[in-house]
């Protein structure tokens, strides 16, 4: 069977399949958010960059110790374009996937999955707990707190802007203004307005 571009509802629909906990879910619609977000910022294809940002994790509750290579399996399995399981695998490199970040969506990918844990637990510390009042400045503060947010990975995180070629500042605009177009879906419009 030929590959087949998948739509969003079809990834969702295999996401869901494979992640019932309400946070993965929420993780996934954070990423998508943001890759929807900086694609149209940088002109790319938005239903790609976000379909890759929805299915990035899709091994993660079921296979944790396989964590990237199932996620291999599962795409082929559903017939889908190596470039978009490639581009799913590689997020995980240096960790669990040896695929490296080459193309603009990879590196986006690869940059601002950790990224999108420390805006969440940024918003979190707020009285709203409104991902609508994060500020480039309240992560940076935060950043600073190693012992805050603990098990986001900084150094992915800077080696990703600087793979992008983006200042670590611009990688976290950007991460909040996707994460805030998609604020009710993750559960953090808070109580605001």
């Amino acid at each position: 069977m030929e590959p087949k571009v998948p739509t969003r509802e079809e990834t969702l629909a295999i996401l869901h399949q494979y992640n019932e906990s309400d946070s993965l879910r929420k993780h996934a619609y954070a990423v998508e958010g943001v890759m929807r977000y900086i694609a149209r910022k940088r002109g790319a294809d938005e239903e790609k960059w976000g379909v890759i940002g929805l299915i990035h994790d899709l091994d993660y509750e079921k296979f944790p110790d396989q964590h990237c290579r199932k996620t291999r399996t599962i795409l082929v399995e559903h017939h889908w374009p190596e470039e978009y399981i490639r581009a799913a695998v590689s997020h995980g490199w240096g960790i669990c996937s040896d695929e490296e970040p080459q193309t603009d969506l990879e590196k986006v990918l690869y940059a601002i999955d950790e990224l999108t844990g420390l805006v969440v637990t940024t918003a979190l510390v707020r009285p709203s707990k409104s991902v609508l009042e994060v500020t480039g400045k309240s992560v940076k503060n935060k950043w600073k707190d190693k012992r805050f947010a603990a098990g986001v990975d900084r150094t992915v995180i800077e080696k990703g802007a600087e793979r992008l070629g983006v200042s670590l500042e611009e990688l976290i605009e950007d991460t909040i203004k996707g994460m805030q177009e998609v604020a009710e879906t993750i559960g953090l419009k808070g109580n605001i307005g």
